[in-house]
């Protein structure tokens, strides 16, 4: 016997297929908006941070200039070698001194050597004598004489915050040696930290007053458009879970009562119009289904009825006769077999527009319908392993799932080997009730595993006459190729899957996925 195999026309979509796009494509813009806000800092920090270091760089070249012009204009009094002209320097350092700018001078005498050799000679703002020798070890601690402990040559410009005895505040700007045959002369101006005040001397450039505001403008501006984001993608999200809840029947809340976010008003009301017309649809079209079925199975029963009285009065050794009346009974068997199955594709597209949404036993159904097989499977000598937890509970319809097993007991049992087993396990795995079932059958191509479940599509060959009758139906049993496809959709409406698998040992497994009942 060939494995029958029936499925629908479209692939697998998942649920989430519908709300997943436009969310990997938002998600996709804010990574974007993401990389463009670090980015953007980033550039610009050392962009403007090189116009600083250029700009710092011009300034400190202007102050060691000022500096050195000062020590040119002390260096002729500086040179002298009367040590009576020293008294002279502290008023000639004063012409030099301004509000903003200050200047010290410091001599070490000649033979000595180190820092600490250094003393003031003079000051300006002047400094009080008891608080010189604290002001010069304040200066060799911030390593000022650093480069001239061993020599006195070399201009040095720096920019070192510097806090006086008296609590004032100044910014070191530079240095300037002058060596005499007397010793070495240290000329260190100094600057009012207010004059370069929001300016990155002696501090990191993104400590600077502009930097700080235009970062929290900038951060606060991030802020606004990722929150923006974030609103508009909870809002879809809400959508969706509700969309959810009202496709699987939990909740009966419109999306109109449900939104948050006036923007979305209009389409929340679409939203439940559409809905409460897919309802109606469903509702018309179960209708429909009944009414079609009903119409034309009564002409059907008494064409069936009106053949036996036909068989009376034709002889039989009229052949034509009796082939006549063979073709009208094959014939009202297959119109019987389309009306049922047209039937059934009506009430799958009724359920995938509103599918019922009801707590019921999974256990229960598996096990009275496995029942209902047991002539089947006596006459067949098939051996059937049922392993089913007890107490599943799922949310769907109990027609619903009836159809379902039907139609995977049916292919099982038909590919089946007389006397193989036929395994059917029920279980509860990671939130879902799972059920599989287990043949021996010729089982699928690899290729083939997921066509099966396409609509008219089925793989199996046309069974022949045995001569006995027994497992013989003719054409008015045909495999329409809508079995698998009823399945698959059936499970899609409320939330589950099926999936077939070729076993290992030969044979194929069908599983089937049905979400629980919380």
């Amino acid at each position: 016997m060939v494995a029958r195999v029936e499925g629908p026309a479209s692939p697998p979509v998942s649920n989430s297929f519908y709300f997943g796009l436009p969310f990997r494509s938002l998600i996709s813009k804010l990574v974007l908006l993401l990389v463009i806000f670090c980015a953007v800092p980033i550039i610009l920090y050392i962009q403007f941070r090189e116009a600083d270091a250029e700009k710092r760089f011009l300034l400190m070249e202007s102050v060691r200039e000022q500096g050195r012009m000062v020590a040119e204009s002390l260096r002729p009094l500086l040179e002298q070698q009367e040590i009576s002209s020293l008294p002279l320097l502290n008023d000639e350092v004063a012409r030099f001194a301004t509000k903003q700018t200050g200047v010290k001078v410091l001599f070490r005498p000649a033979g000595e050597f180190g820092a600490e050799s250094f003393f003031f000679v003079a000051s300006q703002p002047t400094i009080a004598p008891t608080d010189l020798a604290e002001e010069r070890d304040r200066l060799v601690e911030r390593g000022v004489f650093d480069n001239l402990a061993q020599s006195c040559w070399g201009e040095l410009s720096m920019a070192l915050r510097h806090r006086r005895p008296s609590g004032a505040e100044e910014l070191l700007t530079s240095i300037t040696p002058i060596n005499t045959g007397a010793g070495c002369w240290a000329v260190i101006t100094t600057h009012s930290t207010t004059e370069f005040l929001g300016t990155s001397i002696d501090q990191p450039y993104w400590k600077t007053i502009e930097v700080r505001i235009a970062a929290a403008i900038y951060f606060a501006m991030a802020i606004f458009t990722i929150g923006l984001f974030v609103s508009i993608w909870r809002g879809l999200m809400r959508f969706r879970r509700l969309a959810r809840s009202i496709r699987t029947g939990a909740s009966h809340v419109s999306f109109a009562q449900q939104n948050r976010v006036p923007e979305l008003a209009p389409v929340a009301e679409e939203f439940d119009r559409m809905t409460v017309a897919l309802q109606d649809s469903a509702e018309s079209i179960r209708l429909a289904a009944e009414d079609n079925a009903h119409a034309f199975k009564t002409p059907i029963a008494i064409m069936r009825q009106s053949l036996e009285p036909l068989r009376r009065m034709v002889a039989p050794d009229e052949v034509r006769g009796q082939r006549a009346l063979d073709v009208l009974e094959v014939s009202i068997d297959r119109l019987d077999h389309l009306v049922a199955y047209a039937r059934r594709l009506e009430e799958t597209t009724a359920e995938l527009l509103d599918p019922p949404r009801q707590r019921i036993c999974l256990t229960r159904i598996v096990e009275r319908m496995l029942s209902a097989y047991a002539d089947t499977f006596a006459s067949r000598r098939l051996i059937l392993d049922a392993r089913l937890q007890p107490d599943i509970n799922v949310l769907a319809g109990e027609d619903l799932i009836e159809t379902v097993l039907e139609n995977v007991f049916d292919n099982a049992i038909e590919v089946s080997p007389n006397g193989s087993k036929i395994i059917v396990e029920l279980r509860s795995l990671q939130g879902r009730a799972e059920l599989s079932v287990l043949d021996r059958g010729p089982g699928v191509p690899h290729g083939e595993l997921t066509r099966i479940f396409e609509r008219y599509v089925s793989l199996r060959s046309k069974p022949k006459s045995s001569g006995t009758g027994e497992g013989d139906d003719g054409e008015g049993n045909p495999h329409m190729g809508i079995g698998l496809w009823i399945v698959r959709r059936n499970l899609q409406a409320i939330g589950g899957s099926v999936r077939a698998e070729n076993r290992p040992d030969g044979g194929l497994a069908m599983v089937l996925r049905f979400p629980l009942a919380g």
